[in-house]
C-alpha cells in the first residue's frame, strides 16, 4: 500500500513539475524513477541499473523507427505532398463532403507526421475549402483535428503507440492492425460531432486581410478559389535569403504526384502487418522464403527505412544539400521525442522492480477493470499535463506491471492495452495542450468556442475508442 501512495505522489509532482515549472519530461520522469526507487527498497547500484536497463531496451526497440518515422513525415510537409494527398481526397469525395476529405486526410497524413503540425500545414486548405463551399470552418477544423489526432495515438510509427508498445512488449503489426480498427470508430464519432453540431458556430475566413499559402487566383473571373494541386503546372516555391545581403530569391519546384506522397507511408504499414500475419501460429505464409523476406522487410526498422528511401522520391529537382536540411530538421524533432521515450521506459523498468504488481495486480483483479485501468490512468495524465505522447509513456510504464494480472498478456491483449492507453490519451485536450491552441488559433477559433467543439470532440473520441477495445477484449481474448 505505502509504494501505491509513493506512485500516486511521484505521479503528481511529474504532472506539477511539467505544468507549473515546466520543466522538461525527460528530467521529469528521470527524477520519477529515482523517487519512487528508494521508498520501494532498492539500493543504488539495482536501481541506477535499471534505470539505464529501462531506457536503453526502450530505444533499441524503437529508436530508429521514430527518427525514420520523423524523417518521413518532414519530407511530406516539406515538399508538399500532404497537401497533394488533401487534394486527391477532396477531387474523390467532393465537395459536399468537404468534413469527410479533411478527417480523412489527417487520418493518413497523421501517421507519419505529428498533428499539431499537420494541422498547421493543411489549415490554409481548411480556409480555402470553407470558401469555396460555404461552411463554416469550425466544422473543418474539428473534423480535420480529430482525423489527425485518431492516428496519432493509435497507428505506430506515431511516437506514442510505438513507446507503448516497446514498454508493454507488444507486437507493432498487431497494434497497427487494430489499431486501424479501433481509430476509424473514433473518427468517425468526431465526424458525426463536427458536422451535426459543431456548424452552429459560424467561423469565416477573412481572405482580403491575409495572404494564406496557396495560389487561389482563378484565371477566368478572379475570384479567390483554390488552384488544384496534382496538375503539371502546380508548383511550390521556397525563398531564401542570401547571407549578407537583403535580396531575396525564389525558386519554385514541381510538387509529388500523389502515389510519390503516399508510398512512403503506406509501404511500412503494409510490410509491417504482412510480418505479424506470417508470424501467426497457422503460418499462413509457410517457413520457408516468403516467410523469411515477409519477417525481414516486415521488422519495423527495415519498414520504417524503406519508407525513408521511397520519401527521397519527394525531393522533386531540390539539391542533396537542401534535403540534408529537411533531416537535420525531423532528427531534432525526433531527438525530444526519443529521450522522453527512454525516460519512460527507465520509469517503467523502476516501477517493475518494486512490489507495485502484486498490490496493483491484486486490485485489479478485485476491481475486474480490464481494459478501463489504463484507460483511466492515461486519460487522468493527458488531462492534467496536457501532452499525449507524455501520458502515453507514463501510463505504459504504470500499466507495464499490471499485464498478467489484467489477463492481458497475449500477443493480441498487450496490442489491446496499447490501444487503450491511446484512447485514454484522447480524454481530453483543453487550455493545457499545446495542440488545443493550434487548432484553435489557426481557425479563427476564441477560447469558448474551441472547448465546445474540439475539446468535446476529443471527449467523443475517447470514449468510442474504449467502448471498441472493450468489444474487442470480448470477442478476442
Amino acid at each position: 500500500m505505502s509504494i501505491f501512495i509513493w506512485l500516486l505522489f511521484v505521479v503528481a509532482a511529474i504532472v506539477f513539475l511539467t505544468v507549473r515549472w515546466n520543466v522538461h519530461p525527460f528530467i521529469a520522469l528521470l527524477f520519477g524513477a529515482i523517487v519512487i526507487g528508494f521508498p520501494a527498497g532498492l539500493g543504488v547500484t539495482d536501481l541506477v541499473g535499471s534505470i539505464a536497463e529501462g531506457f536503453g531496451s526502450t530505444l533499441r526497440s524503437i529508436g530508429i523507427v521514430i527518427a525514420a518515422g520523423a524523417i518521413i513525415g518532414e519530407f511530406l510537409d516539406r515538399s508538399g505532398g500532404a497537401r497533394v494527398l488533401a487534394n486527391r481526397i477532396l477531387e474523390k469525395v467532393g465537395d459536399h463532403n468537404a468534413p469527410l476529405s479533411m478527417s480523412m486526410t489527417g487520418y493518413i497524413v497523421s501517421i507519419p507526421v505529428f498533428c499539431d503540425s499537420g494541422f498547421i500545414v493543411l489549415s490554409a486548405l481548411n480556409k480555402a475549402i470553407s470558401k469555396r463551399t460555404g461552411l463554416s470552418l469550425t466544422v473543418l477544423a474539428v473534423a480535420l483535428a480529430s482525423g489527425l489526432y485518431a492516428t496519432h495515438v493509435f497507428v505506430p510509427p506515431t511516437p506514442g503507440p510505438l513507446a507503448a508498445a516497446a514498454t508493454l512488449g507488444a507486437d507493432i503489426g498487431w497494434v497497427i492492425i487494430l489499431g486501424l480498427a479501433v481509430s476509424i470508430p473514433a473518427m468517425i464519432a468526431a465526424l458525426a460531432w463536427a458536422t451535426l453540431y459543431c456548424r452552429k458556430y459560424d467561423i469565416r475566413y477573412d481572405f482580403n486581410a491575409a495572404k494564406t499559402q496557396y495560389d487561389l487566383i482563378d484565371k477566368k473571373s478572379n475570384d479567390v478559389v483554390e488552384r488544384k494541386v496534382g496538375s503539371p503546372e502546380t508548383h511550390i516555391s521556397e525563398e531564401s535569403t542570401e547571407q549578407g545581403s537583403r535580396a531575396e530569391t525564389s525558386k519554385t519546384y514541381e510538387i509529388p504526384s500523389f502515389k510519390i506522397a503516399i508510398a512512403p507511408i503506406l509501404l511500412p504499414l503494409i510490410l509491417i502487418a504482412l510480418k505479424s500475419v506470417a508470424e501467426y501460429p497457422t503460418a499462413p505464409f509457410g517457413n520457408e522464403l516468403i516467410f523469411s523476406s515477409a519477417v525481414f522487410m516486415g521488422d519495423p526498422i527495415i519498414a520504417l527505412l524503406t519508407g525513408v528511401l521511397l520519401s527521397f522520391l519527394m525531393i522533386s529537382g531540390r539539391s542533396m544539400k537542401q534535403s540534408s536540411v529537411w533531416m537535420e530538421e525531423a532528427l531534432k524533432k525526433a531527438g525530444v521525442v526519443i529521450l522522453i521515450t527512454g525516460a519512460g521506459g527507465a520509469f517503467g523498468m523502476v516501477l517493475r522492480q518494486t512490489e507495485l504488481a502484486t498490490f496493483a495486480g491484486q486490485f485489479a483483479e478485485m476491481a475486474g477493470l480490464g481494459v478501463l485501468l489504463p484507460f483511466l490512468i492515461a486519460a487522468f495524465l493527458k488531462t492534467a499535463q496536457g501532452s499525449s505522447t507524455v501520458a502515453i509513456i507514463t501510463a505504459a510504464a504504470i500499466t507495464a506491471p499490471l499485464i498478467e494480472p489484467l489477463g492481458f498478456d497475449s500477443t493480441v491483449g498487450k496490442a489491446l492495452l496499447v490501444l487503450a492507453i491511446g484512447a485514454g490519451s484522447l480524454t481530453v485536450s483543453h487550455v493545457n495542450d499545446s495542440y488545443f491552441w493550434v487548432v484553435a488559433k489557426f481557425s479563427e477559433m476564441d477560447t469558448s468556442t474551441a472547448l465546445k467543439t474540439h475539446t468535446v470532440a476529443t471527449l467523443i473520441m475517447g470514449i468510442t475508442g474504449l467502448i471498441t477495445i472493450q468489444v474487442m477484449s470480448w470477442l478476442l481474448l
